[in-house]
């Protein structure tokens, strides 16, 4: 289960605000000084080694992690043949915070989660 996740840290600093930026490059390192150590850590980078199915939970307006991370982990197993869904919410930034949306999402990730569980030997 991915939830707000970034799935490379190199285009998540690409893509995040300009003011955000120096706040998260002070956390993870800088694009300019770490960038071979921000592409190795990137889960993108190892996508050849995922093999499980993935759900996806994302707010088209998150402010924090844009919404490429999201699509681009899930274009990515996709691509792979692996099984991605991807769950986007139009009125949701990071995480949900509206009761009518935990109340989509957490059941549909359980129905995910359950199914391919179940078909597990």
């Amino acid at each position: 289960m991915d939830i707000v996740g970034i799935s490379s840290l190199v285009t998540f600093l690409r893509n995040t605000a300009d003011y955000r930026r120096a706040h998260r490059e002070r956390e993870y390192g800088s694009l300019e000084h770490d960038h071979d150590f921000l592409v190795e850590v990137s889960p993108i980078t190892h996508i050849d080694r995922m093999r499980a199915p993935l759900f996806v939970i994302h707010g088209a307006n998150d402010p924090r992690v844009p919404l490429s991370e999201a699509e681009q982990i899930s274009a990515a197993l996709r691509d792979k043949g692996v099984e991605c869904e991807l769950l986007v919410y139009p009125d949701e930034g990071h995480g949900l915070a509206k009761r009518a949306n935990r109340l989509d999402a957490y059941p549909r990730a359980f129905d995910f989660l359950a199914r391919h569980l179940a078909a597990r030997p």
